[in-house]
């Protein structure tokens, strides 16, 4: 169990999206207002971001001043470096249904 409700809320929106979207990964972010943010995956011939890139950009496109956490989940591979260079103190955790979440940093 994790330490912070509001990180295992993003564990739910992370896990749900997953599940609603039929994605192959999900993530849910919270910024440093509590606002969170979900995306999933993105694959096409013109943009590939996995889902911790894109809940970054959709977050960065709300205009953040931070991030608190980041929650991904399905796919285990992602990179991690696009939040923890914005926002170096960011928690982030890999989640899949069952499993304790695994913090990355």
């Amino acid at each position: 169990m994790l330490s912070n409700p509001e990180d295992q809320k993003l564990v739910t929106l992370a896990q749900a999206t997953l599940k609603r979207s039929g994605a192959e990964q999900a993530a849910a972010l919270r910024d440093v207002t509590g606002r969170t943010y979900v995306a999933v995956a993105i694959d096409s011939p013109s943009l590939k971001l996995d889902a911790v890139e894109a809940v970054f950009t959709v977050a960065m496109a709300s205009q953040i001043d931070g991030i608190e956490a980041v929650v991904f989940t399905g796919e285990r591979s992602a990179k991690t470096d696009v939040i923890s260079d914005f926002a170096p103190t960011a928690a982030i955790f890999f989640a899949n249904d069952g499993a304790v979440p695994d913090k990355i940093a």
